[in-house]
């Protein structure tokens, strides 16, 4: 086995027992081509599903094969919504799916999700509303601590995210957080997910490769 490979199980092994003594519902795959058929095997056809600001989803396939197959499936797509109205009554309608598809902007080693949001839909339905929440990762997400997490966050996602959102931030020109209170900040709310309750609601599906930001 590649040593990369073989360390990336063997973290993910740590991560993996710590999330479940936590009551999240926690699982491994090394590649985004296992990553989709395992995210397949958890959606099942007939379910409403709806999904937040992911790279991640996009990467691995998932989000294109939902819309392939959307017969099988209701989806609640806010970017398909022709007007503001409508944007609104999805993201209303989210709060009662069946399966919500998110990632996470850092996980550390002891099992905490780590979120920062700006409006703060995506982190509402992950604290309660859906049914089920399936936070899908790359191994880059993985941090040491929540301090770690953190400044992931500040020095990578978010400045990552402000450009390809087309945001007007300070870290959108330098790379650096400057904690601003700019109109286009993406960093309003920030939370850490300690543990799952109901236990097994949310669910995090690792994955051994570099996937979103």
């Amino acid at each position: 086995m590649d040593p990369r490979q073989n360390y990336n199980r063997v973290t993910a092994e740590r991560v993996l027992k710590n999330l479940t003594r936590r009551g999240f519902e926690a699982f491994y795959e090394e590649n985004a081509a296992a990553a989709l058929e395992k995210a397949k095997a958890l959606i099942e056809p007939g379910a409403s599903v709806s999904w937040g600001g992911t790279m991640t989803m996009a990467e691995i396939g998932l989000e294109k094969y939902l819309k392939d197959n959307a017969g099988l499936f209701t989806l609640l797509d806010r970017d398909a919504a022709p007007n503001p109205q409508e944007k609104r009554r999805i993201y209303s309608e989210v709060f009662w799916c069946r399966w919500y598809i998110m990632s996470t902007n850092a996980l550390t080693l002891e099992g905490i999700l780590v979120n920062i949001d700006g409006l703060g839909n995506r982190l509402a339905s992950l604290l309660f509303g859906p049914e089920n929440v399936l936070v899908i990762a790359g191994i880059n997400k993985l941090a040491a601590d929540e301090d770690s997490a953190l400044k992931r966050i500040r020095q990578t996602a978010s400045p990552l995210n402000v450009q390809r959102l087309n945001k007007n931030t300070p870290c959108a020109k330098t790379g650096f957080c400057a904690d601003c209170l700019t109109d286009d900040c993406i960093c309003s709310h920030t939370v850490f997910t300690r543990r799952s309750n109901p236990k097994g609601r949310i669910k995090v599906l690792l994955v051994g490769e570099n996937l979103g930001y």
